[in-house]
C-alpha cells in the first residue's frame, strides 16, 4: 500500500494511496526497453538491487498502433543483488529516484504494477455470505465509513443472498428474425457457470492464435464458478466473488436477450488483479478487434467490452499517467468497440480507472470526446427506485451514467455452500426447512439458481446491455463487410442515446 505520509516524495509527484505489488515495474511496449534498463540499472545499483526483464510473462502485442504506438507492456522485476544486503525492492522508490535523476516526462510510460480490484477495495464491498454473523458482516477493510452504506451488505437489504425467480427466460428471437448479425458483448471477470438461460447464449472457448485469453481451462487458479469455496477457511462458505461472472453475464442477458455473450476469466475468488496480467488479456481481446476490422483472420468483433473492476492512480497530474492502459482502450474505440467501465463502491468522488477515462461532464478529465473514437462510459449504482444513487456508489464529474445497482437480480451458478438453513424438519411427509443462506442451486437437476446481490459491477454490465439492444437491427449482416467508421459512428449513436455522452 502506497502511503503518502511514508512514501518517497518528489517535486511535482504527490502521491495518493495506492495498491500495488512491491519488486514490479510495467512498462509500454511503445518505450525502448534498452534505453529504459539504461535509466533504471544505475539507481538500482546504488540502492543494492537489480531489474531484469521478466522472461515467464508472455508480453503479448497488438499489431496494430495508435499512432506510433505499440501496445501490451513488459514487466521489469526488481530483485536485491547477490553478496548484498538492502531494503526490500520497491518499484515506487526507484520509479521516483528515476524521475528525480531523468525528470518526469522521460518515465511516462513506465510505472507501478497496480493491484486491481472488482470495483472496489474489496472485490465487493457486501462480501459476507453469513447473515447470521453479525460480530462484523462488513470486513474491516471495507472503507464504507457508516452503517448506512454498509446496510447494503445484510441480505434482505441488497446483500448476495439466493432469490427465487417465477418469470420466464427473456425472450431470445432467432437469428432468422434479426436484420443483421447479432450484437457481441464480452466481459472480463471470474468466468461463467453453467446455467439454462446462459448456456446457448456464453461463450467460454474465444483465443487468439490458439492461445488462453485470462486464465484458460488448464490455468492452476481456481474457478469461481465452478464449486464456490476455494479460498478461506475450510468452511464451505461461498468465495467473495463465487458466481461474478455468471451474474455479470445475467444481467447482460436480461438486458439484452439477443445478444451474444463472450466471458474469459482473469479475477479469482478473491478478488484481486495483477495489473499486467489484465493487461495482458486486454491486449489480447484488442488484437481480436483489430483483425476482425481489418479484415485479417482470426478476429472478432466486439461491440461492448464489460470491465467491472478498477484501481485508484497514485498521482492526479496527467503527464504521469500510465499511457499503456488508456491507448489499448483507446484502440478498441478507434475500432467501434464501447468500454463500459464500473465506477467503484468506496462512497468517495476519488477517480477509479478506467471508469475515469470517461469524459467527464465538467469537460477537466484526461481525456477529451473524439469524433472518431467511441468513449468509454462510466457507469454508478441506482437503487431499486431508479431514482437515488446507491450510497455505496463513487461519483463525481467522472461518473457519466446510473444503471440500477443495488439488490438486482440475476443469475447464479448451482453453488450449495457449507451453511445450513437455521432449522430443519419433516412433516406430514415433506422437508421442511428455512431458508438456506447460500444455497444457489434449485430443481431436481441442481440447476443453476438466481440471487440478490449489490455493486456497481452490476451497474456496468446493465449499461453493455443497453448499449448492445441500441445496436440490435442496426449491425450488418454475418459476414459482410463493415468498417471502423460505420462501427465507430454506431458505437457513437448508442452512447449518446443510451449514456447521454454526446462527442
Amino acid at each position: 500500500m502506497l502511503d503518502p505520509g511514508t512514501a518517497l516524495t518528489l517535486n511535482g509527484v504527490l502521491p495518493r494511496p495506492t495498491v500495488y505489488v512491491g519488486p514490479r515495474l510495467v512498462v509500454g511496449a511503445h518505450r525502448d526497453i534498452d534505453e529504459v534498463r539504461r535509466m533504471l540499472d544505475p539507481i538500482a545499483q546504488a540502492l543494492g538491487w537489480r531489474v531484469d526483464i521478466d522472461q515467464t510473462f508472455p508480453q503479448s502485442r497488438a499489431k496494430g498502433r495508435e499512432g506510433e504506438r505499440s501496445i501490451g507492456v513488459t514487466r521489469l522485476l526488481i530483485s536485491v543483488n547477490s553478496a548484498t544486503a538492502a531494503v526490500a525492492p520497491d518499484g515506487w522508490v526507484l520509479l521516483q529516484q528515476a524521475r528525480a535523476q531523468f525528470g518526469i516526462e522521460a518515465l511516462v510510460g513506465i510505472g507501478l504494477e497496480h493491484i486491481l480490484s472488482v470495483a472496489g477495495i474489496q472485490p465487493n464491498p457486501f462480501d459476507h455470505s453469513n447473515p447470521f454473523d453479525h460480530s462484523n458482516p462488513f470486513d474491516h477493510s471495507n472503507p464504507a465509513p457508516s452503517y448506512a452504506i454498509a446496510s447494503y451488505g445484510s441480505p434482505g437489504s441488497g446483500g448476495r443472498q439466493p432469490v427465487a425467480c417465477i418469470g420466464p427466460r427473456p425472450h431470445r428471437r432467432t437469428t432468422s428474425e434479426l436484420t443483421g448479425r447479432r450484437p457481441v458483448v464480452a466481459i472480463l471477470d471470474t468466468g461463467c457457470g453453467q446455467h439454462d438461460w446462459l448456456d446457448d447464449v456464453v461463450r467460454l472457448d474465444v483465443q487468439l492464435d490458439g492461445a488462453d485469453i485470462g486464465y484458460g481451462p488448464t490455468s492452476p487458479h481456481p474457478n469461481p464458478e465452478i464449486g464456490g469455496d476455494h479460498v478461506g477457511p475450510l468452511d464451505g462458505d461461498i468465495d467473495p466473488l463465487a458466481g461474478h461472472g455468471t451474474f455479470i453475464a445475467g444481467l447482460v442477458h436480461q438486458a439484452c436477450p439477443d445478444a451474444d455473450i463472450v466471458v474469459w476469466r482473469i479475477v479469482n475468488s478473491s478478488g484481486p488483479i495483477v495489473e499486467s496480467d489484465w493487461i495482458e488479456s486486454l491486449t489480447k481481446i484488442t488484437e481480436l478487434v483489430r483483425r476482425a476490422h481489418e479484415g485479417e483472420p482470426g478476429g472478432l468483433a466486439i461491440d461492448v467490452l464489460n470491465l467491472s473492476m478498477g484501481y485508484y492512480h497514485e498521482t492526479p497530474k496527467d503527464s504521469l499517467f500510465d499511457p499503456t492502459l488508456y491507448h489499448l482502450l483507446k484502440l478498441l474505440g478507434k475500432c467501434g468497440t464501447t468500454v463500459v467501465c464500473s465506477a467503484g463502491n468506496d462512497a468517495t468522488a476519488r477517480e477509479m480507472y478506467p471508469a475515469a477515462f470517461a469524459p467527464w461532464s465538467n469537460h477537466n478529465g484526461p481525456v477529451k470526446p473524439r469524433a472518431d473514437c467511441v468513449p468509454i462510459v462510466s457507469v454508478g449504482a441506482l437503487n431499486p427506485d431508479l431514482m437515488s444513487t446507491a450510497l455505496f456508489s463513487n461519483t463525481g464529474p467522472w461518473v457519466r451514467a446510473y444503471e440500477p445497482g443495488a439488490a438486482v437480480m440475476s443469475t447464479m451458478p448451482p453453488f450449495q455452500g457449507g451453511l445450513q438453513p437455521l432449522a430443519r424438519t419433516t412433516a406430514y411427509g415433506r422437508d421442511r426447512a428455512a431458508i438456506d443462506p447460500d444455497n444457489y442451486a434449485r430443481g431436481a437437476g441442481r440447476k443453476g439458481g438466481f440471487a440478490l446481490w449489490s455493486g456497481t459491477s452490476f451497474a456496468a454490465p446493465m449499461m453493455a446491455g443497453k448499449v448492445a439492444a441500441y445496436l440490435v437491427d442496426k449491425l450488418p449482416a454475418e459476414g459482410a463487410a463493415d468498417t471502423k467508421a460505420a462501427a465507430v459512428a454506431r458505437g457513437w449513436d448508442a452512447v449518446a442515446a443510451v449514456a447521454g455522452i454526446a462527442p
